[in-house]
């Protein structure tokens, strides 16, 4: 897996029984955690991309406890080590796991499996249309396919 400097990958618990399963996200005494802005949730169906954008202030925090999704981020950072690089994960029911994007990284992601996914994001700020920059995630600078890739 190719690293971006700033994104963390946290493995999540979930912890099941005959009622169902309780899944963690976040706390307040997580490693890493940083502040509470806003809490939403996205949903993605199969095959849609919601992709490209960047935030100039806020740091996500994304996890995935409905559904499969393909998660991406790309740094395009002046002067980081990792500039260039893409990170691809798989992320939701088979790999829960909380994803850090610090600001100024690329990201987007793409429905996976045969229903909707439910993202949900618990941002350091509360969301501010001034703050984010949106791109074509057919057309952006790096390039991504975002096709399937079978084999």
């Amino acid at each position: 897996m190719t690293e971006i400097q700033g994104v963390r990958v946290t493995p999540l618990q979930r912890i099941p029984d005959e009622r169902g399963a309780v899944l963690h996200m976040l706390r307040e005494d997580s490693d890493g955690f940083e502040r509470f802005g806003e809490i939403y949730f996205s949903m993605v169906y199969p095959g849609a991309i919601k992709a490209w954008h960047l935030h100039t202030k806020m740091t996500l925090n994304y996890a995935v406890p409905v559904g499969m999704i393909k998660f991406v981020c790309y740094d395009d950072r002046e002067g980081s080590p990792t500039r260039g690089n893409t990170l691809e994960l798989h992320l939701g029911e088979v790999n829960y796991a909380l994803v850090t994007v610090p600001p100024h990284v690329w990201n987007g992601f793409k429905g996976e499996g045969s229903s909707p996914a439910l993202v949900a994001n618990c941002a350091t700020l509360a969301h501010h249309p001034d703050e984010i920059i949106r791109a074509d995630p057919h057309q952006h600078v790096s390039a991504y396919d975002w096709s399937r890739r079978d084999g």
